[in-house]
């Protein structure tokens, strides 16, 4: 239920360059040792360097804080947690080879966090599993995953693709290449983002949760103008804002865009858990948590 794209922090160094190269004379621009291609290497210099230092404070502001969502057990129960609004079920390693088309115009969702065909995760995956294991049985799909990308079509998928997934599934190297693709791609960059807003095991869990059902994009309803929305809204903790408050806003803002993209999608991943988690109190997220998803209750205690 995802779709990548181009990031804003990733965007801003090719903004820099491309200023730099326009303000340049257009008969400057071609030889190497002209003031426009030097002007183009230390804009990009200048960006990479200034982006590598602003990482580097962002990593020690990061590193005095409790590991919240990161501590092992607390990994697991946000595994959990997702698995029961992504597969209706707890047992989440039971879901590596779960696939099918649940009609929402992304193609086979599969997978342990609904990784697709349609939205460029899954493709992904592949193709990052292939390459440290040439011989998997999925290899020959990449071709068809590429063609279909952005789409909800099968073409040359069918039939084999779904039993291909489900045998790869069934062996240690492709499930921890869907755990290491989760880590990569969701968990550890909106981990890190709540972090640095200043959030909560609870609001690193929300944050978790919309990166896997939105995607870390900048399309209209992709995580990172969801919280560009809810930003401009409310003050996160970091800015001196309330927690909880920013937090029912960003629920706000990503009910609002889910509901948007279908009007009678369920909802309840946010009514009935996350929100309900938020109004109990439960910042930290400990157990024991009740909540209901698609009208099942699930309980840990």
């Amino acid at each position: 239920m995802k779709r990548s794209g181009i990031l804003i922090f990733a965007a801003a160094p090719l903004a820099l360059t491309a200023a730099a190269y326009l303000l340049m004379p257009a008969d400057s621009a071609g030889s190497p040792d002209s003031p426009a291609v030097t002007t183009q290497a230390a804009a990009r210099q200048e960006a990479k360097s200034r982006a590598e230092k602003e990482r580097s404070a962002d990593d020690e502001l990061i590193a005095d804080q409790p590991p919240g969502l990161a501590a092992p057990a607390m990994k697991t129960l946000a595994q959990q947690l997702v698995s029961s609004a992504e597969n209706s079920t707890l047992n989440w390693r039971d879901t590596f080879g779960y696939i099918e088309d649940i009609g929402d115009g992304q193609g086979y969702t599969a997978g342990i966090i609904g990784f697709c065909t349609g939205t460029n995760d899954l493709r992904v995956l592949v193709e990052r599993y292939t390459a440290d294991h040439p011989d998997n049985g999925l290899a020959k799909y990449l071709p068809a995953l590429r063609a279909v990308d952005g789409t909800d079509s099968h073409e040359g998928l069918d039939p084999g693709f779904t039993d291909a997934w489900k045998a790869e599934a069934r062996k240690p190297e492709f499930q921890q290449a869907q755990l290491a693709e989760r880590d990569r791609a969701y968990f550890e960059p909106a981990v890190r983002l709540a972090k640095l807003d200043g959030l909560g095991t609870l609001g690193q869990f929300i944050y978790f949760d919309a990166m896997v059902f939105h995607g870390p994009g900048i399309d209209d309803d992709g995580f990172y103008v969801l919280r560009e929305r809810a930003q401009r809204e409310a003050d996160t903790p970091a800015q001196g804002g309330s927690e909880k408050a920013y937090l029912d806003i960003f629920l706000d803002i990503r009910r609002a865009a889910m509901k948007d993209k279908r009007t009678g999608i369920d909802t309840s991943r946010i009514d009935t858990a996350q929100r309900q988690f938020l109004y109990d109190g439960k910042l930290d997220l400990e157990p024991p948590l009740t909540w209901k998803v698609y009208g099942e209750t699930y309980h840990l205690p």
